[in-house]
């Protein structure tokens, strides 16, 4: 009688050895290749940074102070797009306070004129007036030193609640137009 007993140790070796070859046959079946991403070099933004704030001024007045937490500057096109935790802090001119705080998702600045596009969840409070202003889109006229917006907005002032669609105000929120008011409350 033929007695083919493997001993505990060679059984260990044999089923290590059978894991090794099979490893290697499946290895070499499935080959890894790494996707090759194409970059679109002339869409690469000439600075990125986190952190971003920069002050605008105008001879020797601080005029504001933008930040937000992510910001790409496209020299060639003279842009700049701010992502998440937009703040633009308007200041008096005289007197350096703030007048009113613009928050926002995103936004764009024209480099050269200043003037800004806001978008997302925007609000804009004003120190003076203690109004507030919602919307989601609202635009900067730096040469006019006006807000505006073609969308839907609402004002809240210590006094009224007033709602319609294209909107223009100071920075102050001060003399504002509703262009189609869709409705209005007096508190």
């Amino acid at each position: 009688m033929n007695n083919c007993n493997l001993g505990v140790g060679n059984r260990s070796i044999a089923a290590a050895l059978i894991l090794v070859l099979f490893s290697m046959a499946s290895a070499c079946q499935k080959e890894r290749k790494t996707p090759f991403v194409e970059v679109d070099e002339e869409n690469l933004p000439t600075h990125y940074t986190e952190d971003f704030s920069v002050v605008i001024q105008d001879s020797l007045a601080v005029r504001a102070i933008v930040s937000a937490d992510k910001a790409s500057v496209f020299e060639d096109r003279k842009k700049t797009y701010l992502n998440d935790s937009v703040q633009v802090e308007f200041l008096h001119k005289l007197s350096q306070q703030r007048v009113s705080l613009l928050t926002a998702d995103s936004a764009e600045i024209d480099d050269k004129t200043h003037d800004m596009t806001a978008r997302g969840h925007v609000v804009v409070i004003s120190d003076s007036t203690a109004t507030t202003l919602t919307t989601s889109l609202l635009m900067w006229d730096e040469k006019k030193r006006k807000l505006y917006s073609t969308e839907f907005v609402r004002i809240e002032s210590p006094t009224e609640i007033i709602e319609g669609y294209g909107f223009e105000s100071d920075q102050y929120l001060k003399n504002y137009t509703i262009f189609k008011v869709s409705g209005s409350t007096y508190k």
